[in-house]
């Protein structure tokens, strides 16, 4: 069974880690989650309230962690998604996450960037020259990182696919499927 990274940590929005967790599963891969460590992270659901400037922050589930980062070969995986919400800002400066994406990137294997997960690959300079979607707040360090930024909810380029946010989860998915479907058919031709 071919496998699927998802890199994650406290404060990841619910919606933008389970919808592709499951849509992932649901399509017969098999979907590793992997964090700073192996005890469950808390997932947040992000939301707009009237009279409020920004989104609000309330608990959500649970996630059951199957592997630190530092345990990650990314050999064993087809695929990368990387899920918003406040994880992305702490998760990127983790030498193994660098590590690991940069792998994806090298190997022009899918990657599935949702809202703030954008902040990961820019950061490491993955990004210049690359059309991106991002949570629009980011649309300014999007630009800053060299990436082309996109108001759309299902951005291909090349190998990576990106969205706005929890709410483009059903054209991200389509998307992102198609992408990974593409790596596992020239997988397994090759």
């Amino acid at each position: 069974m071919q496998r699927v990274l998802v890199l994650t940590g406290d404060c990841a929005e619910e919606l933008d880690v389970m919808y592709p967790l499951f849509r992932i599963r649901e399509a017969g891969y098999a979907a590793d989650v992997a964090a700073p460590t192996t005890r469950d992270v808390q997932l947040v659901i992000h939301d707009f309230e009237p009279h409020s400037d920004a989104y609000t922050e309330k608990n959500g589930r649970k996630l059951a962690v199957d592997l630190a980062f530092a345990e990650v070969d990314p050999t064993r995986y087809l695929g990368l998604v990387i899920p918003g919400g406040r994880a992305p800002e702490y998760i990127r400066i983790d030498p193994d996450v660098r590590r690991i994406t940069e792998y994806f990137f090298a190997e022009d294997l899918p990657v599935g960037t949702i809202c703030h997960g954008p902040q990961v690959p820019a950061v490491y300079g993955l990004l210049r020259g690359r059309r991106t979607a991002a949570f629009p707040p980011l649309a300014g360090d999007m630009a800053n990182a060299g990436a082309e930024v996109v108001d759309a909810p299902d951005v291909v380029d090349g190998n990576m696919v990106s969205c706005r946010g929890w709410p483009d989860m059903p054209e991200w998915s389509r998307a992102f499927m198609a992408v990974l479907e593409k790596a596992a058919a020239q997988r397994s031709a090759g």
